[in-house]
């Protein structure tokens, strides 16, 4: 059994956060002390530890909540997986589309750029435009 401090150290998820996520339900509420102190147990921590890593994957909160579910349910289908982890390729690749556009935009306008005493700026050009 862990606090809420050791339970923050074990998994990389701040208390902050940890109170979070029990706050919205993505972390069942845990068991409590007599002194109202938060325990958290092993599956917790796992729990936890799940979380963390959909986040760092970049998945959104109700992607987590969907994965979660289908993670404690142990008569899913794997498909209803892959669909959420497909759509969130599509989303990372369209971001990245979009990212690859305006390094593209940028490079462009820094090179035509003078960067010396005159006032005229292609960047700033760029960016009045309507």
């Amino acid at each position: 059994m862990a606090n809420i401090g050791q339970a923050a150290k074990a998994t990389g998820v701040s208390e902050k956060m940890i109170r979070h996520y029990e706050a919205i339900g993505l972390l069942k509420r845990v068991a409590r002390t007599g002194s109202n102190y938060r325990v958290y147990g092993e599956a917790e921590l796992h729990t936890l530890r799940f979380i963390k890593r959909g986040r760092t994957l970049g998945f959104s909160i109700e992607d987590i909540r969907a994965l979660l579910s289908l993670w404690q349910n142990k008569s899913r289908s794997s498909a209803a997986v892959k669909k959420i982890a497909a759509g969130h390729v599509a989303e990372l690749q369209k971001k990245i589309a979009e990212m690859q556009a305006m390094v593209g935009t940028l490079s462009h306008l820094t090179h035509h750029c003078h960067g010396d005493q005159r006032p005229d700026c292609p960047i700033l050009e760029d960016l009045a435009r309507e």
